[in-house]
């Protein structure tokens, strides 16, 4: 993050947020917003907090909600329309609340907030749809760019995720590297405790899972690329079950399965229903985690497998070096031949498996939720300086 100059000793402070993904979003934006919430208002309690909503009902219950106050539409026409409540009429509920900041926690904000007199700060996770297009929909990908560009513009400070989020704002929107703090993510704090292996063996039984099995965490995608480890697993003639965790996108999905299928692959497992809980039991539990992905804004599986002392196999190149840190296994996500290389090395190598672990947990103290809240605290307070 960029250095930044205040007092140690800070006021309590109203602070605002776009509360839409840590309700309703139950992957990756959804679990980076509840788990900035969760830690901000576990280390600061003495600030007042406001999740702004379009609704209440049928959503993620935050664990330490009671330290929080929801805000959700006031008028009829805004529920059944909450888009232009988010969208627009949203700053009047901001400035009724009388805020000191106002942080939407993924790449918007609302229409208006510049005039607010809140301060106003935006975290951007990455620039995926400008870099590879062909990923989404036309629409989407039009709607995305204007509600991005509208929100750094309009903002007083911008947070990407990693250098690489940064680095491509600068280069893909002009934005200025003044404008914008690099403030890693963390995990959810269910990672950083040791499970036991009699409770390993419970989750074990009631998913069917091998004792012994290669762990796959993310969306079956293309850019995810499970194909290529699918792929490297027949080429190297490895016996290991992979386990993959992950929500399924059809056609892609399809695609692996008639992979699968055609050579006769007997150790693939595709999970469901995998809680909160037991995910990083099975993780701790797991060889290693393999995440050739092509491209991501920062790769949280990747923290996620260090804090569990798990091995790492991932891309070389991008921002993965910054979540995976120097202990890492790194291939190009393209070579199938060396991710299976790189697999059978992990796993027949004790030597290097045991330094992996010792580098990577040590690299994952950097992503602490304290030293990530703090610099969040330091970056709020510098903007009502």
């Amino acid at each position: 993050m960029n250095k930044i100059s205040v007092e140690e000793v800070f006021r309590p402070v109203s602070i605002g947020f776009d509360a839409k993904r840590a309700f309703f979003n139950y992957s990756g934006l959804g679990n980076y917003s509840r788990n900035f919430l969760y830690s901000l208002a576990k280390y600061h309690p003495e600030n007042s907090y406001f999740l702004f909503t379009p609704k209440t009902k049928n959503r993620y219950v935050l664990e330490n909600e009671g330290q929080f106050n929801l805000i959700e539409p006031n008028k009829i026409i805004f529920k059944l329309i909450n888009l232009l409540w988010r969208s627009k009429y949203m700053i009047n509920d901001i400035k009724r609340q009388k805020l000191d900041i106002y942080h939407g926690l993924s790449h918007e904000l609302p229409l208006g907030i510049q005039n607010t007199g809140v301060k106003s700060v935006v975290t951007v996770h990455d620039l995926i749809f400008i870099r590879y297009p062909e990923f989404y929909r036309w629409i989407d990908t039009k709607i995305y760019y204007k509600k991005l560009i509208h929100a750094c513009q309009v903002s007083d400070h911008i947070v990407a995720i990693s250098n690489q989020t940064k680095n491509d704002l600068v280069r893909f929107l002009n934005i200025s590297p003044d404008k914008i703090s690099v403030i890693h993510q963390g995990c959810n704090s269910a990672y950083w405790n040791n499970y036991s292996k009699e409770f390993f063996q419970e989750i074990r039984k009631k998913h069917d899972l091998p004792e012994r099995y290669l762990l796959y965490v993310g969306t079956i995608e293309e850019r995810k690329n499970l194909l290529g480890i699918v792929k490297a697993i027949k080429i190297a003639d490895i016996n290991i079950p992979l386990v993959v965790i992950g929500r399924k996108v059809d056609l892609y999905y399809t695609n692996v399965l008639n992979y699968i299928t055609t050579n006769k692959l007997k150790n693939i497992i595709f999970t469901e229903h995998i809680s909160n809980l037991e995910l990083p039991v099975l993780y701790q539990n797991a060889e290693c985690l393999i995440y050739p992905s092509f491209f991501e804004g920062f790769g949280l599986p990747l923290l996620e497998a260090l804090v569990s002392r798990t091995p790492v196999i991932t891309s070389s190149g991008g921002c993965f070096a910054e979540a995976a840190g120097p202990g890492s296994y790194y291939v190009d996500p393209l070579d199938s031949e060396k991710i299976g290389e790189a697999i059978l090395n992990v796993i027949n190598n004790r030597e290097l498996r045991n330094n992996m672990i010792t580098i990577g947990a040590d690299y994952a103290r950097n992503f602490k939720d304290d030293v990530i809240i703090n610099n969040y605290i330091k970056l709020y307070h510098s903007l009502l300086k």
